[in-house]
């Protein structure tokens, strides 16, 4: 893309382009119900809402190269949360403000109608000592499902309106709700003094005109640096906050290295806008998932989709491919004994043909299993042991196999870890391929509900009490899935395709 062309072109130019380059991608290039980019690169889900009666998900973009560059906003649309309808892309980084990007955010539908996209704009500035820095700031465009233009106005918050210490540099990715009261609240990550991260809250009455409240959480140094793309929702009797901590250190199997999620559960003071924090948990456990966002369906449900990829693995998708990046399975959540738990969105089941049901088989060594294979699959398995005095050691079940390449997922009863394995899955490249997580087990027992798209795994373990997600990189005509035990187990299967 050539970026002398006039900045007003911009949007026009990416519209044209990806018309024309999405015809390159035929149908089984691309996961069967994960979102993936219309052409090109997918980070964030970005204003993730329902307007006018259908599903919308905004996404971080970039439509010529499959490779992060100056961010777009893509669009799609749906009316189920599985089948997605390509919209064309809704902003480009073509004004002064955000020339160097527009990068993650929201949406809000006011009363009137309008639909308003709200995000962070970037644009480098030259600093005392020479080098480049991003500038962010919080900006609006407003539209009408297809088409927006952005806000006069802009920016609406800039760094004249950040706290004491706050950094004008890593202050972006607002999330916006409206109060019981008809107010509006925003909560932005910022960079705090201390060089770690904190959510920012802004109150407006109309949306358009935002003044700063207080900080809503701080880091403090305990859950890696900056922390990124908040949400904030009640549910089930308490408050969750949701962000994404760049730079984590592990902390046993809870937190991993790198960039990762988190959540943190507690009560809220709607009126003072005081969070207590009463616990913390890793959102996914596994190696692929990040900067999640959460809508609140018609029928009461509160549902979440992450991007599926991990920042430090980036480079396994070549520019010159088709498409870089997808979405999570959207999840239903809940908070259970001060937990959040996460299940597949019911839709999903809508997929569901040809099921195979299999009761009490025992495994000793490795197995295959008429009727069990695919790379569609919607798949339950509840593990146990054939004799309680004499536990198995490990249990494995492979997927998206052949003679030489699978991806696995592993428990071992006598340490209580579930590890995700790729490193057989095709991939050229030292990335990250294997995670391990502490689970609950009673004595051996396990139940882990497994969903296979051509391109990722996501396994939900026990009833949705922890996920572990993976982008998957075989190709997708190895479809052989096999068990294993070291020792004897006894497994239940539910297996059903997904088409």
């Amino acid at each position: 893309m050539d970026k002398n062309l006039s900045d007003k072109n911009l949007l026009n130019e990416a519209r044209k382009y990806e018309s024309i380059h999405e015809k390159d991608i035929q149908s089984g290039m691309r996961p069967l119900f994960h979102l993936t980019p219309r052409v090109g690169w997918m980070n964030d889900p970005n204003g993730f809402c329902i307007y006018k009666g259908r599903y919308h998900m905004f996404y971080q973009y970039h439509p010529f190269v499959s490779q992060w560059d100056d961010m777009y906003w893509g669009h799609a649309v749906s009316d189920d949360l599985i089948h997605w309808t390509y919209m064309p892309a809704a902003m480009a980084p073509d004004e002064e403000y955000d020339k160097d990007g527009c990068f993650s955010g929201c949406s809000v539908a006011l009363d009137d109608g309008r639909h308003l996209l709200i995000y962070t704009g970037v644009r480098n500035e030259e600093q005392e000592d020479g080098q480049l820095r991003y500038i962010q700031t919080q900006n609006i465009a407003v539209g009408d499902g297809e088409n927006y233009v952005k806000y006069e106005g802009n920016p609406v918050i800039t760094e004249k309106d950040l706290p004491a210490g706050g950094s004008r540099h890593d202050f972006r990715d607002p999330k916006v709700w409206r109060r019981s009261d008809g107010t509006y609240i925003m909560a932005v990550g910022n960079r705090s003094a201390d060089d770690s991260g904190q959510i920012l809250l802004y109150k407006s009455e109309d949306c358009f005109n935002w003044e700063y409240w207080r900080v809503l959480a701080a880091n403090n140094n305990r859950y890696g640096k900056m922390w990124e793309c908040p949400d904030f929702f009640e549910l089930d009797g308490k408050w969750v906050l949701i962000v994404s901590p760049q730079d984590m250190l592990p902390e046993g199997f809870e937190y991993h290295n790198g960039d990762g999620t988190l959540c943190l559960i507690g009560s809220y003071d709607e009126t003072t806008g005081e969070f207590r924090e009463e616990r913390d948990q890793a959102i996914d456990y596994g190696i692929d998932f990040y900067a999640p966002q959460t809508i609140l369906t018609e029928d009461g449900r509160r549902v979440m989709i992450g991007w599926m990829q991990n920042w430090d693995a980036c480079a396994i998708r070549k520019s010159k491919a088709p498409w870089a990046g997808q979405m999570s399975v959207p999840r239903e959540l809940a908070v259970q004994d001060g937990r959040l738990y996460q299940t597949p969105i019911r839709e999903l089941e809508t997929l569901r043909h040809d099921p195979v049901i299999i009761k009490d088989m025992r495994i000793s060594g490795e197995k295959w299993i008429d009727g069990i294979e695919g790379r569609t699959v919607d798949m339950t398995l509840v593990i146990r042991p054939a004799d309680l005095q004499n536990i198995y050691h490990k249990f494995t079940v492979r997927f998206a196999r052949n003679d030489r390449f699978w991806t696995s997922l592993s428990f071992r009863p006598h340490e209580r870890t579930l590890k995700v394995d790729r490193k057989f899955s095709g991939s050229r490249r030292a990335i990250v391929h294997q995670r391990r997580c502490l689970v609950n087990d009673t004595v051996g027992c396990l139940k882990l509900r497994i969903i296979l798209d051509r391109f990722s795994v996501e396994a939900f373990i026990n009833d949705g009490e922890q996920v572990m997600s993976s982008a998957l990189y075989t190709d997708p005509e190895i479809t052989g899935i096999s068990f294993f035990a070291d020792g004897d187990a006894v497994i239940d299967i539910e297996k059903y395709s997904l088409y």
